[in-house]
């Protein structure tokens, strides 16, 4: 009866979100409990992989972001060439509503933070709620069930994977520091391996994964953020074989689960830990951790549904079929729940326990109000007369 009942939670849509939210809360717990100091000490214990002296010592909580986050966003590459070569990013008539509303999605909520934190140190964070977190949105929007449209799941998809790409070239251009360019063109060694074997249509991954790791070490000694390795590595995986297999497709399914359900409940775990202690609603109210909450909540729901309406009213795009517009601003709030992305930029951008105390702060006040709005507004849209859907032009 036991594993029939974690069977079917694992199998349900809204399960990774649901996994990642609990993982938050215990870290809340633990971050505000007695085992503090325990917590505090596991994340900053060092650990080292060196050779004759050379190599890599860092704390736990770096091995997490660095490392287990590299995997994350090589599964997140592999998600966006799948969905550049035969998915929903093929065809550009498909992607330009989504397209738009995730571009004025990230402008808009950074110009919130941006203008909250001007001449201050924490300027510098402004990109924290531009960021959509995958997981947790598509999570809550399977809450739903069928009560909300199908074309929903795909618009509100296709806007997360055009936003994580976003943030991705965020990641390379502003948050990379002290760059050694020695390491850079030692990056170019496994670098080049990998598209040799790519035009060779490898069928076997192991090779290139090896290839990859090689690259993340001289990315992560060269200064460009190391997770950016993981995405290079993901965009040579081949689609096809010689043979007309999918080493992608095989490696993305079995990939997946290891991310949902472990890799990014650890992050979770690792980042989420807010210390609540003296914490007062004036805290809330420092323009660090109110940028970025009004940021995802405000910035979110005017630049996505500003962004879908006007595209829709002008006539350049189509609303989603079957869907209302307190569905897009239900889809507009969700895209507001910024958590493992807005928490990873958060980490890039600040470096002491006091800042990132504020990010985690704002960080989950944004993303809970998003997630709640989110909810309410779809169970509210679910209870009005549904349009016809629209027929997609050919």
């Amino acid at each position: 009866m036991l594993l029939r009942t974690i069977d079917r939670f694992f199998r349900h849509e809204a399960s990774g979100g649901i996994l990642l939210m609990l993982s938050a809360v215990a870290a809340l717990i633990v971050a505000n409990s007695s085992f503090s100091g325990f917590y505090d000490t596991f994340l900053n214990a060092k650990l080292a992989i060196t050779l004759n002296g050379e190599g890599l010592a860092k704390p736990l909580i770096l091995w997490i972001n660095d490392g287990l986050m590299a995997v994350f966003f090589f599964l997140i590459g592999l998600e966006l060439k799948r969905e550049i070569l035969e998915g929903k990013l093929k065809n550009p008539k498909d992607v330009m509503l989504p397209g738009m509303a995730a571009v004025g999605g990230m402008a808009v909520p950074a110009l919130i933070y941006a203008a909250l934190n001007w001449g201050e140190p924490s300027l510098s964070g402004w990109a924290i709620p531009a960021a959509t977190d995958i997981a947790f949105a598509l999570g809550i929007l399977a809450l739903m069930g069928t009560r909300a449209p199908a074309s929903l799941k795909v618009f509100l998809l296709t806007l997360a994977i055009l936003d994580d790409l976003g943030a991705i070239v965020i990641i390379a251009l502003f948050y990379t520091a002290d760059l050694k360019v020695d390491y850079l063109f030692l990056s170019l060694l496994p670098l080049g391996a990998m598209i040799w074997l790519n035009m060779k249509r490898t069928h076997r991954v192991a090779p290139m994964i090896l290839l990859g790791a090689i690259l993340w070490f001289f990315v992560l000694k060269s200064g460009v953020h190391a997770t950016l390795a993981g995405v290079i590595t993901a965009f040579f995986i081949p689609l096809t074989d010689k043979w007309g297999k999918s080493p992608l497709h095989a490696l993305e399914n079995g990939l997946a689960p290891y991310v949902l359900y472990l890799i990014v409940p650890i992050f979770a775990f690792a980042n989420a830990g807010v210390v609540l202690a003296g914490i007062t609603f004036a805290d809330l109210a420092a323009p660090l951790p109110l940028g970025i909450a009004l940021g995802l909540i405000a910035g979110k729901q005017i630049g996505v549904f500003g962004v879908t309406w006007i595209m829709v009213k002008s006539g350049m795009a189509r609303m989603p079929g079957g869907a209302n517009w307190m569905h897009i601003y239900g889809i507009a709030c969700l895209a507001g729940i910024g958590f493992t992305m807005s928490l990873f930029i958060g980490g890039l951008s600040f470096d002491t326990p006091d800042l990132m105390n504020q990010v985690r702060l704002g960080v989950l006040a944004g993303s809970l109000i998003s997630a709640l709005l989110g909810y309410g507004a779809l169970t509210l849209a679910s209870r009005q007369k549904q349009p016809a859907p629209l027929q997609t032009a050919d």
